[in-house]
């Protein structure tokens, strides 16, 4: 902590992102994600394929791969605590997936210049195939995601 009290190490800002994130995010705990790993440009989230989460025919909902990857990229683009916002989001699904799988989503920061920043999120199944690739643009609006924290790293 520096004499403002704010925390000055961007490791244990990022790790307070993703408590704030995993705590909050209601369509996280409804789809039964899970936010592993935190750390500043990277995020890591898993999400069990159940049959809550497949589609019509009994496949896992691309609604569903997507908002695994939207929470690792969420908590990646938001981890040097200033408020980041998805502005746009491309998704390729590459494989399909039934229930029983774990999906991983792994999101890494490409690059951050001023207010924006671009993101890679790769969705992998339980065996490593690739599953879905999605490439993000955030953009940062006011405000820190943990107030008081500090951040700008």
């Amino acid at each position: 902590m520096n004499a403002a009290g704010q925390d000055s190490d961007p490791d244990r800002r990022a790790a307070a992102v993703g408590d704030f994130i995993r705590a909050g995010d209601r369509l996280g705990h409804a789809l039964g994600i899970t936010i592993e790993d935190v750390r500043p440009g990277y995020a890591r989230a898993t999400m069990p394929v159940t049959e809550a989460v497949l589609n019509a025919v009994g496949i896992c909902h691309g609604g569903a791969t997507f908002a695994l990857a939207d929470i690792a990229f969420a908590c990646a683009c938001n981890s040097h605590n200033r408020t980041s916002l998805a502005a746009n989001c491309t998704v390729t699904f590459t494989s399909a997936v039934g229930p029983g799988e774990v999906l991983t989503a792994e999101a890494q920061e490409v690059t951050r210049n001023g207010r924006s920043g671009v993101y890679d999120i790769r969705v992998t199944d339980g065996r490593d195939r690739v599953v879905a690739l999605v490439r993000g643009h955030a953009r940062q609006v006011q405000g820190e995601v943990v107030a008081g924290l500090g951040g700008h790293d």
